[in-house]
């Protein structure tokens, strides 16, 4: 499974506040092909959760993580970066074995 940072979740709940989204949106955590390392973090918003997902809770911020991600993303911890020069969500996969410089894709 993975684990969001308590940065993380606060600024997905902000997020998600500014955006002015429905109750019961969760955060969906999945991966796709491309990027300049083979694979990319995708991150998301949904109403509901599809057919084998698996959700995770993180007090009331609900997160829906495909079963096709789990492979992946399996023990990711996913941060929030505030600093002026590098601010976004860190993700600390320890599947990867290579990531491209800014961190948005990975091989494995």
């Amino acid at each position: 499974m993975i684990n969001l940072t308590d940065k993380a979740i606060t600024e997905v709940k902000r997020i998600m506040s500014e955006q002015q989204l429905e109750e019961g949106t969760m955060l969906r955590v999945s991966v796709s092909g491309g990027g300049c390392s083979g694979f990319s973090y995708v991150l998301g918003f949904e109403k509901e959760a599809a057919d084998g997902d698996d959700v995770l809770q993180f007090g009331d911020l609900q997160v829906a993580l495909g079963k096709d991600a789990v492979p992946y993303l399996d023990k990711t911890i996913i941060d929030f970066n505030d600093e002026v020069t590098k601010r976004g969500f860190v993700f600390n996969n320890p599947n990867a074995s290579g990531t491209c410089g800014c961190g948005s894709s990975f091989s494995v």
